[in-house]
């Protein structure tokens, strides 16, 4: 279970605290561990600073006067490395004008001895929510700069999509054949682009062709290609899906829907890996990668002598599945400002800033359209501005879906509903969340391991 002070990369914010008086820092150290902070104590400023770095997901406080270092110098320190890293400085009496010249150059705030716990508390939070935006926004800009180069692009950084990321860094240049399983919307087609267009075999084509949307009468033509006058209407030779694929990618999107007698035919071109023309006799030999996807079970249908299982098994020597978004809510935020950034150089729009609300219904929205849903929405934000709707389920037909649910399913959602809200109004903080709840704590924890929730899907809604 991840801290309420996790940060943008999942990293748990923490503090530093500095002081030369030893009672000073144990007494310090206690008082912020009690409140669930984690917390390390230094006797000097040099030893502090050897511990800290860019990016670094924590707050520092430190006294002003020590021997050596002091804290303005370990500030000015810090600074090179890190100039966004709240620094709050402790200073007696005699030191107020000089910590009030140290905000000016750039210290988050002061606090005067003897100081309340309460005061130094609220300091430090306050600092802390500060320094979690700062990462988040950092998380947010890197990870668009990785993503823009040329071709495809996977975003996301939430573990779902980092270990997909790292299964297709794998599979890229394998010859293997691949199976793709997702549900609709979740971008099965793109990381098919994405395997060729960051592979060996980006210089050749890749042929897309969904088995669903053409014709059973004319797919087999459409895959193998005919000579002219091999049927009725044939009038001049055309060149099949898997030939204008050869030395590329040929992608089988929705491979449930090809017919059974398709299938055997289907099946010898993957193991021979030649492909004949309709109306000829001559083999063409094939260097070429097939990716099929799915949003069904292939083995459950082949089980059913729906699909052949001889195609199942050859086709699935590489299997994939791609999270659906509903894995990967962390992600949403930097999806839809992905796709408003794409929308708005399009229509040439300025996008207006959401507002709280909006942000907090993206997060806790069921998505059953996944991502391409989400693209839509943010294409339709972009055009429309304040006017665009974020009532998601009157907007997406959401009470239908919920009407066909049992007593007990509805009743599950509501409570799963009513805990997503209440982190994410209270930026996933859990604490704030048992008060709003009325739940003791192990019963809050045992009801979001139940329904998957993780704090760090709302910490983005701050």
């Amino acid at each position: 279970m991840q801290s309420e002070n996790a940060g943008a990369s999942g990293a748990e914010l923490m503090v530093y605290f500095i002081d030369d008086d030893r009672h000073i820092l144990q007494s310090v150290g206690q008082t912020l561990e009690l409140e669930g902070l984690q917390v390390e104590t230094f006797l000097s400023a040099e030893e502090a600073l050897r511990n800290l770095q860019t990016d670094w997901p924590g707050v520092l406080v430190s006294d002003i006067n020590m021997p050596g270092m002091d804290g303005l110098q370990l500030m000015q320190a810090l600074q090179k490395v890190d100039s966004e890293t709240p620094v709050i400085l402790v200073t007696g009496h005699g030191d107020i004008s000089t910590a009030v010249s140290a905000m000016r150059e750039g210290a988050y705030d002061f606090i005067e001895k003897p100081f309340s716990n309460e005061r130094l508390l609220d300091t430090i939070r306050r600092a802390m929510d500060k320094r979690r935006l700062t990462l988040e926004n950092r998380d947010l800009r890197r990870e668009l700069q990785e993503q823009n180069a040329p071709g495809p692009r996977i975003l996301g950084r939430t573990p779902a999509i980092q270990r997909l990321r790292r299964v297709l860094q794998q599979i890229m240049n394998t010859p293997a054949d691949i199976l793709l399983f997702g549900e609709t919307g979740v971008g099965k087609e793109l990381v098919a682009r994405y395997l060729h267009e960051h592979s060996n075999r980006r210089e050749h084509n890749f042929v897309a062709i969904n088995c669903g949307a053409v014709p059973e009468n004319l797919i087999e033509s459409e895959l193998f290609g005919h000579e002219a006058g091999a049927f009725t209407g044939a009038d001049k030779r055309r060149i099949g899906k898997f030939e204008h694929a050869n030395g590329g990618t040929l992608f089988l999107d929705e491979i449930e829907s090809m017919p059974l007698s398709l299938q055997v035919k289907i099946l010898r071109v993957l193991e021979e890996r030649k492909v004949e023309r309709l109306g000829s006799n001559t083999l063409i030999p094939l260097d070429l990668r097939v990716i099929a996807a799915t949003k069904i079970s292939l083995k459950e249908m082949a089980d059913r002598g729906e699909f052949r299982s001889d195609l199942y098994y050859r086709l699935n020597t590489v299997a994939v599945e791609i999270p659906s978004l509903q894995d990967r809510l962390e992600d949403v935020p930097l999806l839809f400002e992905h796709f408003a950034l794409v929308a708005a150089a399009r229509y040439q729009q300025e996008i207006v800033p959401l507002k709280p609300e909006q942000r907090h219904r993206l997060l806790t929205h069921n998505w059953p359209g996944n991502v391409r849903e989400l693209r839509n929405l943010a294409e339709r934000y972009v055009i429309m501005g304040e006017e665009c709707s974020f009532d998601m389920e009157h907007m997406l037909g959401e009470p239908e879906i919920q009407s066909r649910r049992t007593l007990t399913e509805k009743v599950e959602l509501y409570e799963q509903t009513l805990i997503r809200e209440a982190l994410a109004a209270h930026h996933g903080s859990i604490k704030d969340s048992l008060v709003a709840l009325g739940l003791p704590r192990k019963t809050l924890y045992d009801k979001m391991k139940k329904y998957g929730i993780s704090r760090q899907d709302f910490r983005e809604s701050e």
